[in-house]
């Protein structure tokens, strides 16, 4: 019999996304599965509980029917309020960041949750299915949202990264040439601001230098190199990933008190526990600090302040895994598709994904141990 499938209100701070649009209910309800939506958790993402309803979800009236299902699927990880929802026969589906969110790790832990973690579904090439359009929301938004901040009512510099006949534009360092990195860059070249991209990952800077022709910088990313190109920078945004695990400092102090007055720092990687050593998570109602006279942004969740796209574009690449994790149920779904199974963090007061354990100080457990 499949899981029913429950999608509850996001409760994080400023957390507009909703796990799962009409379209995917649809699709879920025609292969059998009961889909339980909370009242009202589509609201933010311009989604009524109207339509829901005609794609043929129930929509129960509290969170607590929604996380009754046997497999829930959220967009963020749980928040402290929602902890006793937790318990030993719930398969979680959402962005989880464990190594960030070590608290987080122990309430799944304790409870026996089964976590699988959209940012850690992984293809045999490496490729990040279920992170990759969230990562490209938020590399477009990265440079968006730099570019605001260093207007000067904003506390920046004063700076127009696209600049005007006859003044230098503004420049923008991007460390780390991934699904964030490379889409932050091509936002900030469209904007005719000067480009900087780096990573060590050569074979990456050669792609993107194939297809901007130049347009967009390319450097080989190393201690020296990013010195030099933070030093010179308007706005910097943090790219950088390790799957499952924490993300390293690139950015040290040091470099940090190097940069040019009320510049921009931008840390995409913050949900990965950050990228520059004086920055610490934010959120939308209170996004940016002030150190070293650096502007640091740093929320967490960026696309959930463009909940419609970001929910659309979630849903689209979450929907297959979804479906198979309802009607086939955890075991047989991890074993038929390896990339699943490289989503199971935590199962049954265990961590089986390597990164992960490494990451929160424990060792991993071999997932099939722990299958039913």
């Amino acid at each position: 019999m499949p899981l029913s499938v429950g999608v509850p209100a996001e409760v994080k701070n400023r957390e507009h996304r909703v796990a799962l649009t009409p379209d995917g209910v649809r699709e879920l309800v025609e292969r059998g599965v009961e889909v339980r939506v909370e009242r009202g958790a589509g609201e933010a993402s311009a989604i009524e509980d109207a339509e829901y309803r005609s794609a043929g979800a129930a929509v129960v009236p509290t969170a607590a029917d929604a996380w009754a299902a046997g497999l829930v699927c959220k967009v963020k990880e749980p928040q402290p309020s929602e902890y006793g929802e937790l318990r030993d026969d719930l398969v979680l589906f959402t962005y989880l960041h464990l190594a960030a969110y070590p608290e987080v790790a122990r309430a799944l832990l304790e409870a026996g949750t089964t976590g699988i973690a959209y940012e850690t579904v992984q293809l045999a090439d490496g490729a990040l299915p279920l992170l990759a359009p969230m990562s490209e929301v938020a590399g477009r938004m990265a440079t968006q949202i730099g570019a605001h901040y260093l207007e000067r009512e904003n506390g920046g510099r004063g700076v127009l990264l696209g600049g005007a006949p006859g003044v230098r534009p503004g420049r923008v360092v991007v460390l780390g040439a991934g699904n964030v990195g490379w889409n932050a860059a091509w936002i900030a070249a469209g904007m005719e601001a000067e480009v900087l991209l780096l990573d060590k990952n050569i074979d990456r800077l050669r792609w993107v230098d194939q297809i901007h022709r130049g347009r967009i910088m390319t450097l080989a990313s190393n201690r020296g190199a990013v010195a030099r190109a933070v030093a010179d920078a308007d706005l910097v945004v943090g790219a950088v990933l390790v799957p499952g695990g924490r993300a390293p400092t690139v950015v040290t102090e040091d470099m940090v008190k190097e940069m040019k007055p009320r510049s921009v720092i931008v840390d995409v990687a913050i949900d990965q526990g950050g990228c520059v050593e004086t920055i610490h998570e934010t959120t939308h109602d209170d996004p940016v600090f002030e150190t070293h006279g650096v502007v640091h942004y740093a929320v967490g969740n960026i696309p959930g302040a463009v909940p419609h796209t970001s929910t659309y574009a979630l849903t689209n690449a979450t929907l297959p895994y979804l479906a198979e994790l309802a009607v086939r149920g955890l075991r047989d779904a991890t074993v038929a598709d390896p990339a699943l199974g490289a989503g199971v963090n935590v199962r049954r007061g265990e961590v089986t994904h390597p990164a992960v354990a490494e990451a929160l100080g424990l060792e991993p457990t071999d997932l099939v141990a722990v299958l039913d």
